[in-house]
């Protein structure tokens, strides 16, 4: 299967440059990511970790 698709691949000119964006851009979205969820206060944690077991909140929801 890989030979069918490196075949097509070989013919167009600058296909190498794709897999290093790919990678840059995956590691950009992952360090934000990290640096976003390191940032965050630890009120705000605490808050959102409560939500499953909140039992204040009785809404109803329609999913319809």
């Amino acid at each position: 299967m890989l030979k069918f698709i490196k075949h097509n691949l070989e013919g167009i000119d600058g296909v190498e440059i794709y897999p290093i964006i790919s990678l840059l851009l995956f590691f950009i979205v992952f360090v934000t990511m990290i640096v976003f969820v390191f940032k965050l206060p630890k009120r705000s944690i605490d808050e959102v970790s409560q939500l499953p077991l909140d039992n204040d909140n009785n809404k109803e929801f329609n999913h319809e």
